[in-house]
């Protein structure tokens, strides 16, 4: 009776953990964003759906930061992980529009250029793909040999 109990506990507290660390990440994601959220809270009223746009962002990436901690150990874990990065990528560039935000204030036209901005941006989500490419391949590299021991 213990062997078919502890067949299934293992598991069980496996996924437990996974979800627990999961939580805890979605929770630490968010708390930074809100605390980064009082700071900018004063561009909102000059820059209008600012705060919707990052809301979104923030949740998409919790959403894929946390299944891709409850599919650790596995090769779904790196699909979630890819698409994040990807995700940052194309975000930055539909909200940014190319890179450059133009606003009128009154009498004055205020254009500000954001390319090196959104260079640096897909420049490190481009990175962070690449680097979630090699984990998939080693993952996989590592699936295929044999194991000796």
């Amino acid at each position: 009776m213990d062997d078919k109990q502890s067949g299934w506990k293992k598991p069980a507290r496996g996924i437990m953990w996974k979800a627990i660390k999961a939580t805890i990440k979605g929770v630490i994601v968010y708390v930074i964003y809100f605390i980064a959220w009082s700071f900018l809270s004063p561009l909102s009223q000059l820059i209008p759906g600012l705060q919707q746009m990052i809301e979104t962002f923030v949740a998409i990436y919790i959403v894929l930061m946390i299944l891709g901690e409850l599919t650790s150990g596995t090769i779904y874990q790196h699909f979630f992980n890819g698409a994040k990065a990807l995700f940052v990528i194309a975000y930055m560039l539909m909200s940014l529009q190319g890179g450059t935000y133009g606003m009128s204030f009154e009498n004055i036209i205020l254009t500000i250029d954001l390319k090196l901005f959104l260079i640096a941006t897909m420049i490190l989500g481009l990175l962070g793909f690449a680097k979630t490419i090699l984990q998939a391949l080693d993952y996989m590299s590592q699936k295929a040999e044999p194991r000796l021991f």
